[in-house]
């Protein structure tokens, strides 16, 4: 399964709108509930300033960004646990997804309808929370059921891993049952395991998004406000979007009309800039470079990776034959300003096979196959 974010949230509060935008593809985005059925699915590519600075020291012919992948799942409504709306098929998609953006309506405008009939951003939070509470809490239960047929059973890894699942799941069922979110609890790596093969709703990152109108792009409007208390005691991050606007600045195809575009609202880059860098940071990822002549490009990986390994990211032949990897960071880059600097000031190194990639490293790969 690739690693991706799920934008979520109410009909109506501008996810397609905003996924449109990130991605420049034509989500469906309607006045209407449930206008997006089956989830578009969207590859946006991540602004990395280290990326930009390598390109204009390397001058190369390409330069090519990390990505991510973003899912704009239809809105959920207050019943979509036990089936309201389409509510189980979505939940599902919500399931197959690494981390939540959730988009709150911040903004007011009598032309759009809200789905629970006025703007509450708060309330608007507690209906996705609670239906990913009682979802999560169906599936808990659905597990423990099982517990005493397998722990019945002659293998014994079987009731060993069983004993500890059962633990596990009666812990999450108390605290589902309080209408909590199990996010927050800590496990130790072999229980990390057994928890990911839950795939709970509750237990993924999330990020909320704000969407808002234009007057509340340089200051936040009471709902902003409103969502950032609520978030604080998540201790999930928050950031605005005003969706009008930035689906005004995807469609200017030149770079230099976008930075006009957006110094002129007052903005010193988009947000959705912000959205991609954020959801890349929530999903773990972190990123190393290749820099040349022909191209310059920003590779995605997920540490611990060793220099075989990221190699192979790269092209799988480049694993196979992996001899060694000369790597220097590209801060060293930035201060020596050339490749032939940083091996003067003895900057480049030589790495092996056990080599843990670092985020922001520069790479290149000698192999043999």
């Amino acid at each position: 399964m690739a690693l991706n974010c799920g934008i979520v949230g109410l009909p109506n509060v501008g996810k397609s709108t905003i996924f449109q935008a990130l991605t420049s593809t034509l989500a469906a985005s309607e006045n209407y509930p449930f206008c997006t059925v089956d989830p578009n699915i969207g590859v946006c590519s991540v602004d990395d300033g280290r990326l930009e600075r390598i390109a204009e020291i390397m001058r190369p012919a390409k330069v090519v960004p990390a990505t991510v992948e973003i899912v704009d799942i239809a809105g959920l409504i207050r019943g979509a646990s036990k089936g309201e709306g389409l509510g189980n098929q979505f939940l599902g998609h919500i399931r197959e997804v690494n981390a939540i953006v959730e988009v709150v309506r911040c903004f007011d405008d009598p032309d759009i309808i809200h789905v629970e009939g006025k703007v509450d951003p708060v309330a608007d939070m507690a209906v996705i929370e609670d239906e990913l509470i009682l979802a999560d809490l169906d599936t808990v239960e659905k597990r423990l059921s099982y517990v005493p047929k397998l722990k019945k059973t002659q293998k014994k890894e079987i009731v060993e891993k069983t004993k500890k699942e059962e633990v596990i799941l009666e812990r999450f069922k108390e605290i589902l049952e309080n209408g909590r979110s199990v996010w927050h609890l800590k496990f130790e790596e072999d229980e990390r395991k057994i928890v990911e093969e839950f795939h709970l709703l509750t237990v993924k990152p999330k990020l909320y998004v704000c969407n808002v109108d234009e007057s509340a792009i340089s200051k936040d409007n009471h709902y902003v406000s409103q969502v950032k208390k609520r978030a604080l005691e998540e201790k999930a991050p928050v950031i605005k979007v005003c969706g009008k606007l930035e689906s005004e600045i995807s469609t200017l195809e030149r770079k230099k009309e976008r930075i006009d575009f957006l110094r002129s609202a007052g903005l010193k880059e988009s947000a959705l800039s912000i959205l991609t860098r954020e959801s890349y940071r929530m999903l773990g990822s972190k990123t190393f470079f290749t820099a040349g002549e022909k191209e310059v490009r920003a590779w995605r990986f997920t540490p611990p990776v060793k220099a075989p390994e990221a190699s192979g990211i790269i092209h799988s032949d480049f694993e196979r034959g992996f001899i060694k990897a000369e790597v220097y960071h590209c801060e060293d880059l930035f201060v020596y300003g050339s490749e032939i600097k940083i091996r003067e000031a003895g900057k480049l190194r030589i790495e092996g096979k056990n080599y843990l990639v670092q985020d922001g490293d520069v790479m290149l790969v000698r192999f043999n196959v």
